[in-house]
């Protein structure tokens, strides 16, 4: 099976779960529909069931499902082909690569009817429109300018958030969204940009270069950004086409063998460790040989040529693999959850209001006062689980902002021998020269930032850990208060109607059975828009790390390179200037450089850690905070409905005569169009899962 087809079967297969999301989206209308309808006409007859809450979110799902896209980010070092690979992937040469593409502009490559560049800034300034030639003109650079603006540490337009380019291509209308990062070599304010949309992706796709095996810029960038948080990622070495070109004898088959098998080893020995998931070892299923330059080469002469050989018909085989078997099955099993919960909360309103049609005012005023020590029972559940919150919002806070300033006061300890690696590579002594000064203090400032980029992303790391435990625990306790809460529940319809639910097993699960507040609070359910990032907690709705990222970016190198550098720098320089010319100087000067970086660090390091001990306490405080507001709007929104579905039925009594057998054929209606709506949802989850089984 060649390139095309395969790449036909992913469309094929891209465009099946499309089809299923809309027709999953439209049942989910539907149900939205019926219900607000219901509400509508309850209003002139025994009053509404106050289903409100599961309206909204059936409506939201509804819209992320009709606007999803499986979005993929590209990282890679510059000069690592990531632009010859994406226009060789889409097959046609949309993105600069003619030259370095240093495009230090993080480009959105997405589907639009008409081509389309559309530049955004960050300044506040307004988008700017350009076509493809201007936009290639004017955002990318020299190779040489590329370079000096890394040594400098500057970003080569500062201004500019990021850029959309909208193209009528196949593989993007099918739901495809492709992410184009900047250089990892570009400033650690970048880097860091870059975690923001780590975090809003489907998969990374990382782009290394045979020629050049796992540098260390590529390897700082797997430690501190990658390494131990979930992420799917998928590694293509590019150019490997090259290994021949480079051999003494291109045609002998032996010396190519045993050279592509040293290259394996190394980057088996660096990428392994990223290629386990749930304990199953994935490499072969991530890793991927690919020559872009080859690939694109041949697209462009004839768009249906095959590409055996390439790399690419293996790798597009895995993506689709990944993206339509597992991620959509994933996505729509959560959307299938929300159905079956909206379903069983309108079929168990309708069965506790249809006895209670028998009432008269009295009678019913009496049994649901009776059930009043049941809300109370409710509301100290709701109490008892929002002080479990607080209480590990309190602990983690401090324990976590602890082990910060703790992990700061220390990094004075390892200074000498962790900073090793960071040294600048310039020749020392060319700080002794006015006209290179400026740039051995940009190499020297620049690599302490990556020094201390690396041990924040190190320390954060372990935050995240703790933190993720801590929503668990969370998770685990959110069901066991909502089994309590579904007792009280249940207890409250017995009383009522002097019968318990029915729930219909062929329907429903024993995860199903947990209120919709508890399902949200233990991340079954999400009602964020194609964010399937894969962390602890992510499906909740709302994305705990980039509350943290949004914090310890102002620790990193906002909070402490301001703090730090500034003064450490020119005190560093000055005992340089002291030291004399010659062989064995250079090398004293060197472990000068090394020792002064020590003294001035440890310096300023209680105070970097005392004033930013806040900053990460309110960071971790404020995700706790975020979790607990939401678990604390759903759950009195929950109890307020169930009162308000009984005082509204009261109320209706008081005012009017409710005709029992008008009302009743209602509701029977009412219960059968949203089982009816139900088993859409469930007949189109249970095809593609038949069909990717």
């Amino acid at each position: 099976m060649d390139y095309q087809t395969k790449t036909d079967v992913f469309i094929n297969d891209l465009e099946r779960v499309v089809k299923v999301r809309q027709e999953v989206a439209i049942a989910l209308e539907e149900i939205a529909q019926t219900i607000d309808k219901a509400e509508l006409a309850g209003e002139a007859g025994s009053g509404k069931l106050s289903l409100e809450r599961d309206i909204e979110d059936i409506k939201v799902v509804s819209k992320n499902l009709r606007q999803g896209v499986f979005r993929l980010l590209v990282l890679g070092d510059m000069k690592r082909g990531k632009s010859t690979f994406l226009n060789a992937l889409i097959g046609e040469k949309i993105l600069p690569s003619d030259v370095n593409p240093c495009t230090a502009v993080l480009t959105v490559l997405r589907y639009g009817a008409e081509k389309k560049v559309t530049v955004h800034f960050n300044d506040g300034k307004s988008p700017q429109n350009l076509d493809f030639d201007e936009f290639k003109h004017q955002y990318t650079i020299d190779p040489a300018e590329a370079k000096k603006l890394e040594q400098q540490n500057k970003q080569a337009f500062p201004d500019v958030s990021h850029a959309v380019v909208e193209y009528p291509l196949p593989l993007l209308e099918k739901g495809i969204e492709i992410v184009d990062s900047p250089g990892l070599n570009d400033t650690e304010a970048r880097n860091e940009l870059s975690l923001g949309y780590i975090n809003n992706c489907h998969a990374i796709l990382f782009v290394l270069r045979a020629s050049q095996p796992c540098t260390l810029g590529e390897r700082r960038y797997l430690e501190n950004y990658i390494r131990g948080r979930g992420l799917s990622v998928f590694f293509l070495i590019n150019a490997w086409d090259q290994v021949r070109e480079a051999l003494i004898d291109p045609d002998d088959e032996e010396e190519l063998k045993e050279a592509e098998e040293r290259l394996r080893q190394v980057f088996q020995a660096n990428l392994a460790e990223y290629c386990i998931v749930d304990g199953q070892d994935i490499y072969d299923e991530r890793v991927f040989e690919i020559s872009s330059i080859q690939a694109l080469r041949r697209r462009l002469k004839d768009a249906q040529a095959s590409l055996e050989g390439t790399g690419f018909p293996e790798f597009m085989k895995a993506l689709n693999t990944f993206l339509t078997r597992e991620r959509a099955i994933a996505e729509l099993r959560q959307v299938r959850t929300l159905a079956r919960q909206a379903c069983d909360r309108t079929r168990e309103a309708i069965q506790r209001r249809i006895p209670l049609l028998e009432q008269d005012v009295n009678q019913l005023r009496e049994r649901i006062n009776s059930v009043e020590p049941e809300f109370t029972k409710l509301r100290g559940i709701h109490e008892q689980f929002q002080q479990e919150i607080r209480n590990t919002r309190d602990a983690q806070a401090k324990a976590i902002a602890d082990s910060f300033k703790t992990y700061i006061l220390n990094l004075g300890n390892t200074f000498e021998s962790d900073f090793l690696r960071y040294q600048p590579e310039l020749n020392l002594f060319d700080f002794l020269s006015s006209g290179k000064r400026e740039a051995f203090n940009a190499a020297l400032q620049k690599a302490f930032e990556q020094y201390i980029a690396d041990k924040l992303a190190d320390w954060t790391l372990t935050a995240e850990k703790e933190i993720s435990a801590a929503f668990v625990q969370l998770s685990r306790s959110a069901a066991q208060y909502g089994a309590s809460y579904s007792q009280v529940t249940d207890r409250i319809t017995e009383k009522l109607t002097g019968e318990k639910i029915k729930v219909n097993p062929a329907t429903t699960t024993e995860e199903d059975n947990s209120p919709g507040w508890a399902k949200w609070a233990m991340g079954l359910l999400s009602f964020t828009g194609g964010n399937l990032a894969g962390f602890a907690m992510a499906g909740v709705g709302f994305d705990w790390k980039n509350i943290l990222l949004n914090y310890f970016t102002v620790i990193g190198i906002g909070g402490i390179i301001t703090a730090i550098t500034g003064v450490f720098l020119g005190p560093i320089g000055f005992a340089l200037l002291g030291l004399g010319v010659g062989f064995l100087q250079a090398d004293q000067a060197r472990k000068e450089l090394v020792k002064k970086a020590k003294k001035e660090l440890v310096k300023y390091l209680p105070q970097v850690a005392n004033e930013q001990w806040h900053t990460v306490y309110n960071a971790v405080k404020e995700c706790f905070d975020s979790y607990e507001r939401e678990v604390s709007k759903r759950i009195n929104e929950d109890i307020a409905a169930r009162k308000s579905e009984l005082n509204n039925l009261l109320q209706q009594k008081e005012t009017r005569e409710i005709n029992r057998d008008t009302e009743l054929k209602r509701l029977k209606i009412l219960e059968e169009d949203v089982v009816t709506k139900l088993q859409k949802v469930e007949y189109a989850y249970s095809n593609l899962l038949t069909y990717y089984s």
